[in-house]
């Protein structure tokens, strides 16, 4: 099984960045894992009229691949002004429903205080139309950002929140399997109905 897992701030140094890396040390299941920080991919405003990304991003084919061969997928984002990332919301556009249809994503909101709820109401609502992902229910707020890192960096298990982390990333890996009959009947149907209704 295949995990992508993408991190969307803007910033070099993010904790959405260090977040990522947790859920990539504790998600156990997976014969592979691979971590895409979108701040480093350089993508342009997404625009119909772009049709040969290689020329904005070199390893847009491997991407591209990783994408094709995920199972499951993570998305980690931060919240700024009560929203999700830009990037993410870019990204997204550029997602190939070929890559992502009926593929589980669990959704993670990183927010300094004790915020975070808008970015999964948010994207739950209006990201994944056209790509076709499955946002799970178990989805992730990561308060109090900075103290979170610090439990865990001092191996704090028993930190309720590291617990739920490890419960939702099971969860996602049992969507993962259940899916798999889907993926394969939309798979027959893709061509028809690509953009909905």
């Amino acid at each position: 099984m295949n995990l992508v897992i993408i991190s969307a701030s803007q910033q070099k140094q993010s904790n959405s960045k260090l977040v990522a890396q947790v859920l990539q040390d504790r998600a156990q299941h997976y014969s592979n894992i691979s971590h895409i920080e979108l701040q480093t991919l350089n993508l342009p405003f997404y625009s119909p009229d772009i049709d040969d990304m290689s020329f904005y991003c070199a390893n847009w084919s491997d991407i591209n691949e990783q994408l094709n061969n995920a199972d499951a997928f993570v998305m980690v984002t931060p919240e700024w002004n009560g929203t999700a990332s830009p990037m993410l919301k870019n990204f997204l556009y550029y997602l190939d429903s070929a890559h992502s249809a009926n593929k589980p994503v669990c959704l993670v909101s990183v927010v300094f205080g004790i915020n975070g709820a808008y970015p999964i109401a948010e994207l739950k609502s209006n990201a994944f139309k056209n790509n076709k992902l499955v946002p799970i229910p178990d989805h992730l707020i990561i308060r109090e950002v900075n103290q979170f890192l610090e439990d865990v960096k001092t191996g704090d298990s028993n930190h309720s929140l590291i617990a739920r982390v490890d419960y939702s990333l099971e969860m996602l890996y049992q969507y993962a399997q259940a899916l798999k009959p889907v993926q394969k009947l939309a798979h027959t149907y893709s061509s028809s109905f690509g953009q909905g209704m």
